[in-house]
């Protein structure tokens, strides 16, 4: 694996994927596709500009041409990340999470297969497994898809496209799945960077509903080293869940987010839960443990007090993100 095409790598998890890439193995070359939409930030990976091994190629995943011709130049694995991914925007307005993550995802796979690429990896989410009630076992790879949002529809369909290119055209494309992710540089307006960034600012916590919605955190570099194994180790048609085996309330994150900010609890406001609000998340990942021998291994305190520490120590970048500065650099 010495020539990856990575999409979407100056968003949260495509650009700690990077970064893992190029930390991790000296040899390797990547290309990374992003169209700097709201979400990708050039600010992410902004100090790899002169690196030899790294290079940034601004476009739409959605551009079949486009992406034809980059990808003919001839990769040995797409590793595709780039999708609209708030929840909140696709109820709103779903179209561009239909054109991002369905006719983007088959517009590289059509590119993929002419040029013979031979890894295809699709990161998608737990979300289309739907909602599981309090008592209900872990999602696990063979839980039927039931999404209840448009963005987790979307990836939904991408999923069954990547799958349909195995299975017609005997790709070998791989699908991971994985619960909520936290760490540094995840665009402010999920929960935990939100809350982090609202805290020190003295500016209330956004709490949907009851605030007693049911999440599985898992740390962004345990998921990007469970997408390396998937890439470099997993079997072709095969999907892997990736969780933290750390299932929290929401409430709980947000008391947990004003402890590490020293804050007070004053600073929580309880709103209007969001449409068709999925009651819990949790993954069963033993399945990608046994296959690829991947475990996570950062506890949720522990990595949580990491990221508030992230955040606070990087003001100027969440200034550049929250006055829209960069997206003019």
């Amino acid at each position: 694996m010495k020539r990856l095409l990575v999409t979407g790598g100056c968003g949260f998890i495509g650009s700690n994927f990077v970064r893992l890439q190029l930390d991790t193995y000296p040899d390797v070359l990547i290309t990374n596709l992003d169209a700097l939409t709201y979400a990708g930030n050039p600010d992410n990976l902004a100090d790899l500009a002169s690196n030899p091994r790294y290079r940034f190629v601004k476009g739409d995943v959605a551009d079949g041409p486009f992406v034809r011709s980059l990808i003919a130049e001839g990769f040995d694995a797409v590793v595709h990340f780039a999708a609209e991914s708030h929840v909140d925007r696709s109820i709103g307005d779903a179209l561009p999470f239909l054109i991002t993550n369905v006719i983007g995802t088959q517009c590289l796979l059509d590119a993929a297969r002419a040029a013979g690429t031979p890894r295809f990896v699709q990161v998608s989410t737990d979300e289309v497994y739907g909602t599981l009630g309090p008592n209900d076992p872990p999602f696990t790879e063979s839980t039927p898809l039931a999404p209840n949002s448009p963005y987790a529809a979307s990836k939904a369909a991408a999923d069954l496209l990547v799958r349909a290119a195995h299975h017609t055209h005997a790709m070998k494309t791989i699908i991971t799945r994985c619960s909520n992710n936290y760490g540094a540089y995840q665009f402010p307006e999920k929960l935990i960077p939100l809350f982090v960034t609202n805290a020190f600012a003295d500016i209330p916590l956004p709490v949907y509903g009851d605030g007693r919605q049911v999440r599985d955190w898992i740390h962004v570099l345990d998921h990007c080293r469970g997408v390396d194994a998937a890439l470099r180790h997993g079997k072709p048609g095969a999907i892997y869940n990736f969780g933290g085996r750390s299932e929290r309330f929401n409430i709980d994150v947000t008391q947990l987010v004003l402890e590490l900010t020293g804050k007070p609890e004053t600073l929580i406001r309880y709103v209007t839960d969001r449409l068709g609000h999925d009651r819990r998340y949790a993954v069963e990942c033993s399945f990608a443990e046994r296959e690829l021998g991947w475990r996570p291994t950062v506890a949720f305190e522990q990595g949580l007090a990491d990221t508030v520490a992230w955040y606070r120590n990087n003001s100027a970048w969440v200034d550049r993100v929250k006055s829209g500065a960069y997206r003019t650099s």
